[in-house]
């Protein structure tokens, strides 16, 4: 049994029955029998398959948004805006993806030789619950156009937007059995990902979850594509334009309340400026409203889960008791609901919780270093490495320091944001593999070469 929880009050929405052994099998077989034509379709026309996504996502935006804020949380405003970016991913993609993966020339000494990207087959993607639509239309859009299948299995906090993302590509007209939603227990995960008829792998979650799923695919030489943890740096230099950065870092850490692998998280800030930098981080905290995700004005909504809440509240506790100093917030909102305050922790060192693990919530670490060396040093003292901002108004110097920054992206005076224009991802213990871009679409292909003799 599937349970769904809101978590702006605590109460139950609805109970979902597991899919049985016997569904699960059919819904594979479907798939791999629907991919077997899906892959000869031309792309030219299976990109009508994604128009098609685009303008089913979008008709019903208002009730997709309603329905991610119910389940997981997030202020409506931003529920409404990943249903947007959703269809904005597959309008690309409908657009690029025929350039994308036209044959290649390898000139050699053959009559004619070619590298071809055809597609792998059924790929199980296994989603998180903190973007229920976005990060499964990221995978999608390029798979789908690439000619592969897919089945989901989503997280069991939101199974509600799982049977309605199944409903979406019904109605976008997704050939019969080409994509299925599975509601089952983690528990069957590892005998899908060896079952033959899944040829690939896709995961956005923890790491922890992470490591596990990729020894199951490995055993199975299955290719995998893994989107996990991250502790992003959010490095403010002395010549950095701070009020713009103190804006920008606030949203940076607190939209969707904080739980993203992408929000910064270690604020690392040069001594000489770091004073007037949480004077304005702090500011621009003070005037984020805390309340019903349902209003359009709430910037902080419920976290998704209790678990979720309790576990933030001890990752703080911990790092007060080791020293660091709590400039706001800091313990959860009493009443229904699993709110908890946004928060701010100074003087953080590198040995402390909230240094060393990922904070998946609304609590930013600010950490003071003595120059720029350092806080290259402390940004890539992590196990992660998905994304990083470096806030400078010297662009030639930050660029030459952006070489130095381990991780998937660095942005440079802006916010760390996934956009289907370049590849997203990340390296050491955030993953590997590449969303989004030309990149992604070729993850979940054969990079074929053809080779036509004889030899010129």
């Amino acid at each position: 049994m599937i349970v769904s929880v809101n978590p702006a009050n605590g109460k139950e929405l609805a109970r979902y029955e597991l899919h049985d052994d016997a569904f699960v099998d059919n819904a594979l077989t479907a798939a791999a029998n629907a991919q077997k034509a899906w892959r000869r379709v031309p792309i030219e026309e299976r990109v009508g398959l994604l128009k098609n996504m685009a303008k089913a996502l979008r008709s019903g935006k208002s009730s997709y948004a309603e329905m991610i804020t119910r389940e997981m949380g997030k202020p409506i405003a931003e529920s409404e805006g990943e249903i947007e970016k959703c269809a904005y991913n597959c309008d690309f993609y409908a657009e690029h993806a025929a350039r994308y993966l036209a044959d290649e020339p390898a000139p050699s000494n053959a009559t004619e030789s070619v590298v071809e990207f055809d597609p792998l087959g059924v790929v199980l993607a296994i989603m998180p619950w903190n973007y229920p639509f976005w990060q499964f239309f990221r995978f999608a859009a390029p798979a789908f156009a690439a000619g592969n299948g897919a089945v989901l299995k989503h997280a069991n906090n939101v199974p509600e937007c799982a049977l309605a993302i199944q409903d979406i590509m019904k109605e976008a007209g997704c050939p019969d059995g080409l994509f299925a939603t599975l509601m089952i227990d983690a528990s069957k995960v590892a005998d899908i990902i060896a079952d033959d008829r899944i040829a690939a792998v896709t995961l956005t979650g923890s790491t922890e979850v992470g490591a596990i799923v990729a020894a199951q695919a490995g055993k199975a030489l299955k290719k995998q594509v893994l989107e996990l943890g991250g502790s992003d740096p959010f490095i403010v230099l002395a010549d950095a334009d701070l009020e713009e950065a103190a804006k920008v870092a606030v949203k940076a850490r607190y939209i969707n309340v904080g739980q993203s692998c992408v929000n910064a998280k270690r604020f690392i800030v040069e001594e000489s400026v770091a004073d007037r930098f949480v004077e304005l981080f702090l500011e621009g905290v003070a005037k984020l409203k805390i309340g019903d995700p349902m209003e359009r004005d709430t910037n902080i909504g419920p976290m998704a889960r209790e678990n979720l809440m309790s576990g933030l509240h001890s990752q703080v506790e911990r790092t007060l008791a080791s020293g660091a100093v709590l400039k706001t917030g800091g313990k959860p909102i009493e009443g229904a609901g699993f709110y908890y305050p946004p928060t701010v922790l100074d003087n953080v060192k590198p040995d402390m919780v909230a240094f060393c693990e990922e904070t998946f919530g609304p609590v930013a670490a600010i950490i003071r270093v003595k120059d720029a060396d350092e806080a290259i040093r402390l940004a890539n003292q992590t196990e992660f490495g998905l994304g990083s901002a470096l806030w400078s108004t010297n662009i030639e110097r930050a660029r030459k320091l952006a070489r130095d920054i381990d991780a998937g992206a660095v942005f440079i005076n802006g916010m760390v944001a996934s956009d289907p224009r370049y590849p997203f991802g990340g390296i050491k213990r955030s993953g590997y593999g590449r969303e989004l871009g030309i990149y992604g679409i070729r993850e979940f292909v054969n990079i074929k070469t053809v080779w036509v003799g004889p030899a010129k």
